[in-house]
């Protein structure tokens, strides 16, 4: 009975660690990322607080989904810490158990965390992002366009039997089957410059694109305004979503028809396939940074050098993140594996923690 109930109590105690250093973040990130939108709606007459508020807040999880293997690392040791500071690590070992038994019901928790991340909020944070940008497009209206074309904006191309067309957006809902800030250039079968369309918004419908309220500049011609254009396409929903949809922004449940389709048109897939074998890796990678930070928060207070190895703990949280990073970048070049991508950074992690509690608890 004491060692499940020290088990409960250490698992609860991690779980709620992890999750305050969590929303603490999230909240950070919000009231920052509020200001900047308040910043950016302070020239629209009449906006308002709430709606700002409300973009932020639906923008804010697909953001924070970066930040949860170190809120889980930083709150593993905060825990540990906390137990030790309070002399309950002691008393605990004085009672027969070992530092295996403190790491199992954190390590346990972490993965359930993982599982609940990747089949749960990164759905919801994929649906609350696209809201969040329909919310920006009622916003700003026309000053939305201005400003998304400071960045580098989505580029696609096309060709018809009536030549080819090259098409601007500088921002897109829906995963790219809606279309703000619009700029597109026609050219005749020859090859030659034909005219430029301008449009606040395009949808994507079957065999065409519908322009609104289109501005269309033809050489030796003056502008003409149209109130509906279509542009003829051959392009389906599904290759528009893979030139205008990033792998991050894709719900977890359908990279795999995403990963389908792209392979059977013969475009790149290395992204999606990475961003798939990342979120199957989560659940694990949460355990790798308990184990991690547990291997560098067990010491007792009494015994000095808390400091270095809570430092030492962030070190390896941030080189873990860094090799995640050029792993993901080799996986998108094609230069490595996806599930070797993925997993590299969890074996990593969860070894040298492993190595490191083997030494210090064993010998």
């Amino acid at each position: 009975m004491i060692p499940l109930t020290i088990t409960r109590y250490v698992g609860l105690r991690f779980l709620g660690a992890a999750l305050s250093v969590f929303v603490g973040v999230f909240l950070l990130v919000v009231l920052v990322d509020y200001i900047e939108m308040m910043r950016r709606a302070s020239d629209i007459p009449n906006v308002s607080p709430w709606i700002v508020a409300k973009t932020s807040f639906f923008r804010v999880p697909q953001l924070t989904e970066q930040i949860l293997p170190f809120s889980v690392l930083v709150g593993t040791m905060a825990c540990y810490l906390n137990l030790s500071r309070r002399l309950e690590l002691v008393v605990a070992r004085a009672a027969g158990m070992s530092a295996w038994q403190f790491v199992a019901p954190a390590v346990v928790v972490a993965l359930l965390l993982g599982v609940v991340a990747t089949t749960v909020y990164n759905p919801l944070s994929a649906v609350l992002r696209e809201k969040s940008k329909e919310l920006e497009a009622e916003m700003f209206g026309e000053q939305r366009r201005g400003m998304a074309r400071a960045g580098a904006g989505f580029w696609v191309r096309q060709r018809t039997d009536e030549g080819q067309a090259i098409i601007y957006a500088a921002s897109s809902q829906v995963q790219g089957v809606r279309l703000d800030g619009v700029t597109v250039f026609t050219f005749d079968p020859a090859g030659q410059f034909r005219e430029r369309i301008e449009a606040p918004r395009a949808a994507l419908e079957p065999g065409h694109w519908r322009l609104a309220q289109a501005r269309i500049y033809a050489s030796g011609r003056p502008a003409r305004q149209e109130e509906v254009h279509l542009l003829k396409t051959n392009l389906t929903a599904a290759q528009v979503r893979e030139s205008f949809s990033t792998p991050e922004t894709v719900p977890f449940w359908q990279l795999p028809l995403y990963i389908e389709i792209a392979e059977r048109s013969g475009l790149a897939a290395a992204g999606y396939k990475l961003q798939y074998q990342v979120l199957i890796a989560r659940p694990f990678l949460l355990a790798a940074m308990v184990i991690l930070a547990a291997s560098v928060s067990l010491r007792f207070f009494r015994f000095g050098g808390v400091p270095q190895m809570v430092l030492g703990g962030i070190s390896a949280g941030f080189l873990l993140y860094v090799m995640s990073k050029v792993t993901g970048d080799l996986s998108k070049a094609e230069l490595m594996h996806p599930a070797a991508a993925a997993w590299l950074p969890v074996l990593a992690g969860g070894l040298t923690g492993i190595v490191v509690l083997l030494h210090q608890e064993d010998g």
